[in-house]
């Protein structure tokens, strides 16, 4: 199943599931590359010394290799201090589908073994299996996902697990430090460094044959790859603030290969915290909506609603509030709409009930309209 996602207005790029950049991910992976270069490098070294020996005569027994006592201290805050605290509460994750196997990543939200994740990671599972740090594995059940959110919640039967703790994603700030820790290509337990380096790009991922999921994400340059998804993304202080979920690739037609461009994704925290928190109660999750549909075709500026008899929910919020099919929505809380899909990420930023002023065009004349959001279907 291909799954494909993008940033709007980047036409050259295209923005995918991590998983999707290969086909079945391996177990274990061998790096026979590397065991030559070392191999390489033993027998330099063995030829210099014996090749000194032939031509020079040195005694070996006279050489003193003199080694290094020193200690090197890491703080608390340091990438490797941080490293140490998050990597407990980070999992493997390795599924079982009718279309083969696949890896992901997942962390502890719960020390009665409720785990987040993506739910691109878990969608076609029919068995998944998880790996805790520390070696013991465990077979995991779905207490709920959401695919409008890209997330799902899984439970294992352990207690005593070391949750990490959640931070606020509403207070990041471009330019902040993070680490990205997760299993890329089934390489369990791998720590990047990055920055956040935009908030709120409005992100679309899913396919034909799954709902779409709407992202107001976190953007950053700390290198993600397949096999991330649904890892976490930790501040300075290692609180959890977004779930590692997708990464731009540069289109095959310039010539590049598939991974991390510095170019990842991540589901903020407190969308995420609200979304488990529904998943684990009710097993499924809410969104808002306006209750109109609109053209996803339409590309001239704004979200169009579409032409036709349904596009407006009847006794919906839109309704109420005298919008009609053929309006232009220009805008959300004075917040510029420039795309469909634009419209529905600004949308899902909210809660359920909140009330939002919305901005039209009607034929030549602007309008606005107050309306309040309702849970979607």
């Amino acid at each position: 199943m291909s799954k494909t996602a993008r940033i709007f207005r980047r036409k050259p790029n295209q923005l995918i599931f991590l998983e999707d950049l290969e086909a079945s991910a391996s177990k274990k992976r061998t790096l026979p590359t590397a065991s030559v270069v070392v191999l390489a490098l033993v027998a330099g070294l063995l030829g210099g010394v014996l090749g000194g020996d032939a031509t020079k005569g040195l005694i070996l027994s006279g050489v003193n290799l003199v080694s290094s006592n020193s200690t090197i201290e890491r703080s608390p805050d340091s990438v490797a201090g941080l490293a140490a605290r998050v990597l407990p509460s980070v999992v493997s994750i390795e599924t079982i589908s009718a279309d083969g196997g696949a890896t992901g990543s997942g962390f502890v939200i719960d020390p009665n073994g409720y785990l987040l994740t993506n739910n691109h990671v878990v969608a076609d599972a029919i068995t998944i299996k998880v790996m805790l740090n520390d070696g013991r594995e465990f077979a995991a059940k779905i207490l709920g996902r959401d695919a409008s959110y890209d997330l799902a919640v899984l439970k294992i039967e352990a207690t005593g697990l070391k949750a990490l703790q959640f931070g606020n994603s509403d207070k990041v700030q471009v330019g902040d430090p993070v680490i990205a820790i997760g299993s890329p290509l089934g390489l369990s337990g791998t720590v990047t460094q990055g920055i956040i380096s935009a908030k709120d790009r409005p992100v679309t991922a899913g396919d034909s044959n799954s709902a779409t999921s709407f992202i107001s994400a976190l953007q950053t340059d700390a290198a993600i790859n397949p096999g991330n998804s649904g890892g976490p993304l930790v501040d300075a202080t290692g609180a959890v603030i977004g779930v590692n979920s997708a990464i731009a690739s540069l289109g095959s037609n310039l010539g590049s290969q598939s991974g991390s461009i510095g170019l990842g994704f991540a589901i903020p925290i407190n969308q995420a915290r609200k979304t488990a928190d529904q998943l684990i109660k009710n097993g499924k999750a809410t969104y808002p909506v306006i209750g109109v549909s609109v053209d996803m075709n339409y590309t001239s500026g704004g979200a169009l609603i579409a032409k036709n008899a349904s596009a407006i929910m009847a006794g919906g919020p839109a309704a109420k509030a005298g919008l009609r099919a053929g309006d232009l929505i220009t805008a959300i809380d004075g917040m510029k709409i420039n795309t469909p899909e634009e419209l529905i990420v600004e949308i899902r930023t909210h809660n359920v009930g909140d009330e939002v002023t919305i901005t039209y065009i009607r034929g030549k004349q602007s309008g606005t309209a107050k309306l309040i959001l309702i849970a979607g279907k």
